[in-house]
């Protein structure tokens, strides 16, 4: 594999925790550690109901996603695994997603779409394949396109 890669992957933008009690994940994450609320998201195609929390400030502030299946028997199944995803800040997302296809990357479908918390998202598949044997190795990434604040102070 080349060296020359046409991105960075600047650092952590996020994990996602999946259960099927969004209320008692929000009583773990908000009520009893303090982490505080940001927003809430829900996405009927990604069978999700979601609060997004943030753990500092600024551009170094980390998303912790809580998030609960809208139908606990249909997919994807965003509480299984409990640990669903870590999400990744890059500099250049469409070239990361480019690169990493002709170097044999399997992503998920849908493609580079908008993310729960407004940025350019896409995922690594956790699981290769033939066509394309690269994966997470077992592992959701999100790979999520930094702005340009964050660029600046991650870059």
């Amino acid at each position: 594999m080349s060296t020359e890669r046409p991105f960075r992957v600047l650092g952590l933008q996020q994990i996602a925790i999946g259960g099927l009690d969004l209320g008692a994940l929000r009583r773990l994450w908000v009520d009893t550690l303090g982490v505080e609320k940001a927003g809430e998201y829900t996405s009927e195609s990604e069978n999700v109901q979601e609060d997004i929390l943030r753990l500092g400030s600024g551009e170094h502030a980390v998303e912790i996603d809580l998030m609960q299946p809208l139908d606990p028997e249909s997919r994807p199944k965003v509480h299984d695994p409990s640990l669903n995803h870590v999400g990744l800040w890059v500099d250049d997302l469409p070239a990361a997603v480019e690169w990493l296809t002709e170097h044999g990357m399997r992503f998920t479908p849908g493609g580079i779409r908008p993310g729960a918390a407004g940025h350019d998202i896409v995922f690594v598949h956790p699981k290769g394949n033939d066509e394309f044997p690269l994966s997470g190795e077992g592992v959701l990434i999100e790979l999520v396109q930094a702005p340009d604040d964050v660029i600046a102070a991650l870059g």
